[in-house]
């Protein structure tokens, strides 16, 4: 075959370019540590690599999440604490209140103080985030939730829980409601006093109390007690007396649950409970104990309460009986309140630390991304090097033996 002066220069310039690419690749490699510049380079592993990308951009964002719930759930947490010291406060001041050395103008004292403490509570529902939206109203975050009128305080927001994605298959709430948090709570069982008097009796219910709640009987809501009254209006020696009866709704009537001579303005005491009546009842006067239904009340409401019972004047045994049943019933109502406080901070918390667990398995998991990507796509720089001397030196060879070449003419040997 004949070879040309032309295609000498054709084929050494060819090789040169290639070598040139080759070592201009390798190069380029070197300075971005990356092995695959573009996807021609290695479709396979670029398209693993690509969809590794892609899963560990969501979990940068599960991450983001998370600290923003994290966010979230450390502001409710500190709105939580201040609740819950106020309500404990409002339990030392029923407990102050009970001081049988108080009268009723040092009541009325402690009454102020705890005007100014339902303003702050009203405060603490009405609750801002750093964003400016209100924390307790669900899903209406624009809305005031909680707002007093003559009625008592009402709730504007709504049931709405926000959620947060922050796993794969975890969603977790950020925020908790305000009628959960404020007026869902158990009411503390306690009874009410129906007389049933003849038109000619004089008698009247002056006080009730729960004196001895140990001593209640263990299902309230299924029985109510009747004190009737028996004398002979013939015989003004013959002294009036009284007995109590339990009526259960389900079971046969049961043997007198006390019985006595009646004394005005002494406490007819039984089961725990007392009444104090005076007066003078006539025979078949009667006076109904029933407890109250099961229900909720708001912890505006027993604040509320509370304030109208020391505003209240406490004279005589009826009075003084009357305080001291107000004060039990709002102490209930106060523990039922800090209960139902203290289970949603240990929601709380139990969703803060669900948090730290899913953001070490997000660590980990975006580790394990990281490490599948790298061997994807990184370099390895030993043989990176090698290759790159290599191709230099080949580079270098090719070039030196393309001038040799051509640079061959007939005429040096003439």
């Amino acid at each position: 075959m004949r070879i040309s002066t032309n295609m000498i220069y054709e084929a050494g310039v060819a090789r040169m370019n290639e070598q040139q690419s080759a070592l201009l690749k390798t190069q380029q490699q070197i300075s971005a540590n990356r092995r695959i510049l573009t996807p021609a380079d290695d479709p396979i592993a670029s398209a693993r690599a690509l969809d590794l990308a892609q899963g560990k951009s969501v979990n940068e964002q599960y991450a983001t999440n998370r600290q923003n719930a994290k966010d979230a759930l450390a502001q409710e947490e500190g709105v939580l604490s201040s609740i819950t010291s106020l309500i404990q406060d409002l339990q030392t001041q029923i407990v102050t209140a009970g001081n049988g050395s108080y009268d009723n103008d040092q009541r009325k004292y402690i009454a102020t103080d705890l005007r100014s403490r339902f303003e702050e509570l009203m405060g603490l529902a009405n609750s801002r985030d750093g964003e400016g939206n209100y924390m307790f109203a669900g899903y209406q975050t624009s809305a005031q939730p909680f707002a007093s009128s003559a009625s008592g305080v009402q709730y504007f927001g709504d049931q709405g829980q926000k959620l947060l994605q922050v796993g794969p298959a975890r969603q977790i709430a950020v925020n908790d409601t305000g009628d959960a948090l404020f007026d869902r709570i158990s009411r503390y069982d306690t009874f009410t006093v129906t007389p049933n008097l003849a038109s000619s009796s004089s008698a009247s219910v002056s006080g009730f109390s729960v004196y001895d709640a140990s001593s209640l009987r263990a299902s309230p809501d299924k029985y109510n007690y009747v004190i009737t009254f028996s004398n002979d209006p013939l015989d003004t020696t013959v002294p009036t007396t009284y007995q109590v009866d339990a009526v259960p709704a389900t079971v046969p009537a049961s043997p007198p649950v006390a019985k006595g001579n009646y004394t005005p303005g002494e406490a007819i005491k039984f089961n725990g409970l007392q009444v104090v009546i005076s007066g003078a009842p006539v025979d078949g006067d009667n006076v109904t104990v029933s407890p109250v239904p099961p229900g909720n009340q708001s912890l505006f409401k027993t604040l509320k309460d509370m304030i109208t019972q020391l505003e209240t004047p406490a004279d005589g045994a009826a009075g003084k009986a009357n305080l001291a049943h107000g004060l039990e019933v709002a102490s209930g109502n106060l523990a039922s309140a800090l209960d139902n406080v203290l289970k949603i901070r240990a929601s709380v918390g139990s969703r803060l630390r669900e948090i730290d667990a899913l953001d070490a398995a997000g660590a980990d998991r975006d580790l394990q991304y990281s490490d599948a990507i790298s061997k994807l796509t990184d370099l390895d720089y030993a043989k990176a090097i090698s290759d790159l001397v290599k191709q230099k030196t080949t580079l270098e060879a090719a070039q030196k033996t393309f001038v040799q070449t051509t640079g061959l003419s007939l005429f040096n040997l003439l």
